[in-house]
C-alpha cells in the first residue's frame, strides 16, 4: 500500500500576481485546472507544495510564513513530490499527472528575503501537473500515488 497523505489547503489565484484565496473545496476540470484560477490550461494546470518541505525551508530560514506565501494551489502532507515527474497522484476522486518541478520565482524574495534560494534545491518549490479528471478537491481529501515512478526517458 502506498503512503497516504492529506490535502491540507487549497488556494485559488483570481488574477496574475493577485492574492491567493483560501477555499475549502475547488472544482477541477480535465485539461484546464482549477475553476476560477488565473493560470488555466497548458501543462501547468495546478501547482502543489508539500507541507513537510515548506516547513523545513521555514525552519532553515528561522521564520514563519503562511502557506499561501509559496503561491501554490494545493498544500499536501505525507507525500514527497520531489523527482516524481510523470507519476499519477490521486487527490480525492481526481488524478493529477505531475509534469515537473515548480521553480520559485522572484516573488518569493518579495515575500521574504532569501526564500527563493531556500526553495531552489530538490524540488523545494513544489511540483506542477495536469488535471486528468473532472471533480471536486476538498481540504482533508486523501492523497496517494497511483503508479510506480516513471523514468524521464518514458515521458
Amino acid at each position: 500500500m502506498p503512503p497516504i497523505g492529506r490535502l491540507e489547503a487549497i488556494w485559488i489565484k483570481r488574477a496574475h500576481r493577485g492574492p491567493m484565496d483560501p477555499v475549502a473545496a475547488a472544482t477541477v476540470v480535465t485539461g484546464t485546472g482549477i475553476v476560477g484560477n488565473a493560470d488555466a490550461g497548458g501543462r501547468r494546470q495546478v501547482t502543489l507544495i508539500a507541507r513537510e518541505r515548506w516547513s523545513a525551508v521555514l525552519r532553515r530560514l528561522g521564520t514563519s510564513l503562511p502557506g499561501e506565501t509559496r503561491r501554490a494551489n494545493l498544500l499536501v502532507s505525507g507525500i514527497e513530490l520531489a523527482d516524481h515527474r510523470g507519476r499519477l497522484l490521486r487527490i480525492g476522486a481526481c488524478r493529477i499527472r505531475i509534469r515537473g518541478e515548480t521553480r520559485p520565482c522572484g516573488r518569493m524574495d518579495e515575500a521574504y528575503p532569501g526564500l527563493r534560494a531556500a526553495l531552489e534545491p530538490d524540488w523545494g518549490g513544489g511540483a506542477y501537473g495536469e488535471v486528468l479528471d473532472d471533480g471536486t478537491l476538498s481540504v482533508g481529501d486523501e492523497v496517494h500515488w497511483l503508479d510506480d515512478p516513471v523514468s524521464p526517458s518514458d515521458l
